[in-house]
Parts: C-alpha cells; sequence; structure tokens
C-alpha cells in the first residue's frame, strides 16, 4: 500500500517508493488521499468527512473531487512519461441548476489529460485505475450502482495546437478546465 505525505496546501502526494503498478493499491492510496485532503481543508477530522461524503454535502465533496483529481493525475502521469499535463473541469452544471439549487453533486470526476501521444497503454492504465476506483468508492460514499468515477479525455499536442475535441476547452474563454498537474 502506498503511503501519503500531506503538506499544507496541496493534496497528499502517493510516495513513489510504493508499488503503483497495482490498480486497486493506488486506488486506495487516491482515496485515502482524497480523504485526507478533504479533511484538512474542512477542518475536520478523516471520520467526518467521510460522514460528510456519505451525507453528500456539496463542498465536501467538492474538495475530495479536487483531491481525487490530484491523486490521479499523479498516478498517471508517474506510469506514463507522455503525459504532460492534467486539467480538471466541470461538465455537469448549467446555469439554470445552479440558480435554483436542483443541482445534486456529480460523481464524476472529468479529465482532460495531455499526452505526447496518444496510446492504448494509457487508456488502460485510465481504464484499470477507474474500475478500481469505483470498487473502492462504493463502499467509501454509499454509491453502491456506481458504474464510472473518473471521464478522462486523453488529447496530444497536435489537439491542443489545432484545438480539436476536449483539446479546445484548455484555451475557452467561459469554460476554463483547472490546471491538476503541470510538467
Amino acid at each position: 500500500m502506498a503511503t501519503l505525505s500531506v503538506t499544507r496546501d496541496e493534496p497528499a502526494k502517493v510516495d513513489r517508493q510504493a508499488p503503483l503498478s497495482d490498480a486497486e493499491s493506488a486506488a486506495q492510496a487516491a482515496l485515502v488521499g482524497a480523504i485526507s485532503f478533504t479533511a484538512q481543508k474542512m477542518h475536520l477530522n478523516h471520520a467526518e468527512a467521510t460522514i460528510a461524503l456519505k451525507q453528500n454535502d456539496r463542498d465536501t465533496y467538492g474538495y475530495f473531487k479536487y483531491g481525487l483529481a490530484a491523486q490521479i493525475a499523479e498516478h498517471i502521469a508517474g506510469l506514463d512519461g507522455q503525459v504532460k499535463n492534467v486539467f480538471m473541469y466541470d461538465d455537469e452544471a448549467t446555469p439554470e441548476d445552479e440558480v435554483f439549487g436542483e443541482r445534486q453533486p456529480s460523481r464524476l470526476i472529468h479529465l482532460i489529460v495531455v499526452a505526447q501521444r496518444k496510446t492504448e497503454a494509457l487508456n488502460a492504465l485510465i481504464g484499470a485505475l477507474d474500475r478500481a476506483l469505483v470498487r473502492g468508492f462504493a463502499g467509501l460514499a454509499n454509491a453502491p450502482h456506481l458504474a464510472h468515477l473518473l471521464d478522462v479525455q486523453v488529447v496530444d499536442e497536435k489537439d491542443v495546437q489545432n484545438r480539436t475535441g476536449y483539446a479546445a476547452l484548455l484555451s475557452s474563454v467561459h469554460h476554463q478546465p483547472l490546471p491538476i498537474l503541470e510538467r
């Protein structure tokens, strides 16, 4: 199991001495790191943060999603040297939903991974990590029927230059993704 170190302003980082090739271990470490980050930011202990997450508290889940996205980005970039940047974006909200308070926190974590090249190995890594995260998250947040936790769009440098597909969001004025990892 990976060991974690938590700094004051950043999500916990996965210790590179642990074997991270195992998706289950990496997912568990990422979930623990995300809960620790959430607890720290909300001034809660681990148990209180977990309870708030199970109760679908919007603020708690916002911190959790960011912390988990950072853990995932570190893991993916650590195993695939082609990964250059990772961005998080919100694809769920419409202004009407926000105004009327009808929006439930989405379980999906939307990421854009910028890689030098798109490879099947990277897609397989993301798929394995998603499956492992779903299994770990199901018990953590009362989500037994969850099919996916990750929505990852892999783009290459050509997509970024041409602003095609999801890479167009990276230069968007109105829907700017949040940088999670930059190399």
